[in-house]
């Protein structure tokens, strides 16, 4: 009598879902919620449970149709998500309003799209090899469609699952060995195993809610002791500069002996608390900085007089292109340079610049920069460190090339001025804890208006420098050389697996049905 009533509530929960003016309304709210899950919210939790309603109608929907309420999911959260880049087209495009939020809704239904294509294949699994399968491969399909959109049209990993859970520091431990993907794929586990239970009722869902229990409970009692670093650390002092000043004053000649002297005094300032490094943020010389040898005699004579190198953000090239690039210098002069690899698509280039080159009149933010091509550890300094300048620290693995190349510590510069007071800065500021767990390494954040930030080995940030706020953040950073961690090591290897599990699980799926 339990099973049979049991399965009467499961039938009538298919029917209800299967109705549009149910689905539809709970498809947007879960899309509310995920968002919410994020900075400035931060209501991380909403992330355990926003999926639910994602993967339970996909088994009660068709292929196409899961698609589409994927989609429709998907878009709406990267609308809502990526919000602040109206605030970027308002003030520094052509664009009128509210024209503004067709790019942005442009980006948001391609990144959407990844959501539906996971509730459609969901749907596929589910009628060739029932719910329960269909549900067990939910994780692996979900990590699966991150991975590649961090590569796909060179990449825009924005908004992966698992940056929702950055102060969970018990949690994110598991970045080590995994990366991002391996929180990922306990949340999307946690909201496969609750559509489970919709579906199949307690019972028919026993397995995968003891097996993923089980992870949760195994990853945050080891958690309690991960990261905790060594018993002797070996430290440096560190000051990051951050002038706050407007983009709108950043590039104007008039204004260029001012933004210096800002620089000049703040650093005075960073320099009264004996840092072994003092660091500006990106493009913080709004010149190019080694055609003006008197500027260059100035660095010197300011590194001199503070006693302590400087990385400086600032502009290079010549003849063969322009780079976004950080020098590091010191009082004998510019010691070495990094030129920024991984470039902002439609921010700092054009992709097919010979059919659509016309959109740069659209938007001063449009630039024509040259990609660099060496992952430049700075051995120069004692000890070594590496940068990653704005967008660069979302990639994992080409955050990964520095460390593996050597570098002990992180820089990243960045000036999310172009963002205003929006959560835009606080949520590119979020996915640094997961580059510090990765590796084990300390990061040193410096942004032009912020968040300027210092974050752990373990994820904690410790301190932060508010959005337009002007002034110096120091503290003392862990840099002991660790030899790297398991991800240092084999990068991506979890997601490879998850791929591989993913394209096994529908070939087996296609083959069963054939026979």
């Amino acid at each position: 009598a339990t099973s049979a009533t049991a399965s009467s509530m499961v039938a009538d929960w298919a029917v209800t879902l299967g109705a549009a003016r149910v689905r539809i309304p709970l498809l947007l709210a879960s899309a509310v919620l995920l968002m919410a899950a994020y900075p400035t919210t931060d209501w991380s939790l909403f992330a355990w449970v926003a999926l639910v309603p994602l993967f339970a109608s996909a088994l009660v929907r068709s292929p196409r149709q899961a698609l589409a309420d994927g989609w429709l999911m998907g878009t709406v959260f990267f609308l809502l998500l990526l919000r602040w880049l109206d605030h970027t087209f308002r003030h520094y495009s052509a664009i009128p309003w509210p024209v503004t939020w067709l790019p942005i809704l442009g980006l948001a239904a391609y990144c959407g799209l990844y959501f539906g294509l996971v509730a459609a294949l969901v749907s596929w699994l589910r009628s060739r090899l029932g719910a329960g399968w269909a549900l067990a491969a939910a994780p692996f399909l979900w990590v699966t469609a991150e991975w590649l959109r961090g590569w796909v049209l060179s990449g825009f990993p924005w908004g992966l699952l698992g940056y929702s859970q950055y102060r969970q520091l018990a949690l994110i431990w598991i970045a080590a060995m995994t990366g991002v993907y391996g929180v990922s794929f306990m949340i999307a586990s946690a909201n496969a195993v609750l559509a489970a239970v919709m579906a199949l009722g307690w019972q028919g869902a026993r397995r995968g809610l003891i097996a993923t229990a089980a992870l949760l409970v195994v990853t945050l009692v080891l958690g309690d002791f991960a990261g905790r670093g060594p018993i002797k650390p070996v430290t440096i002092d560190v000051a990051v500069v951050q002038p706050s000043i407007e983009q709108s004053l950043k590039w104007d000649p008039a204004y260029q002996k001012e933004t210096l002297r800002i620089y000049t005094d703040l650093t005075r300032e960073a320099g009264r608390r004996k840092p072994a490094m003092i660091v500006w943020p990106e493009t913080a010389a709004p010149i190019f900085l080694r055609r003006d040898p008197a500027l260059v005699a100035e660095l010197r004579a300011l590194s001199a007089e503070v006693n302590a190198p400087l990385l400086v953000g600032s502009l290079d090239g010549g003849g063969r292109g322009f780079y976004n690039s950080a020098f590091l210098l010191e009082r004998q002069g510019i010691r070495a340079k990094y030129d920024k690899m991984h470039l902002v698509p439609f921010g700092e280039y054009v992709p097919l610049s010979g059919i659509i080159g016309f959109v740069r009149r659209w938007a001063e933010f449009i630039s024509e920069f040259q990609a660099g091509r060496v992952p430049k550890v700075f051995k120069e300094a004692d000890p070594p460190f590496g940068v990653v300048i704005c967008y660069e620290g979302i990639f994992p693995e080409l955050f990964r090339e520095f460390v593996a190349g050597g570098a002990v510590y992180m820089m990243n510069i960045t000036n999310d001025a172009w963002f205003g007071t929006t959560s835009g800065p606080w949520q590119h500021l979020a996915m640094l804890p997961f580059r510090a767990v990765e590796h084990q390494v300390s990061i040193v954040r410096a942004a032009n208006t912020g968040v300027s930030a210092f974050v752990w080995p373990n994820g904690y940030i410790t301190k932060t420098l508010g959005l337009f706020e002007r002034g110096v953040l120091s503290d003392r950073i862990v840099v002991n050389p660790s030899g790297g961690t398991f991800y240092t090591r084999f990068g991506d290897l979890f997601a490879y697996l998850c791929l591989a599990v993913s394209a096994a699980g529908c070939l087996f799926a296609r083959l069963r049905r054939s026979h």
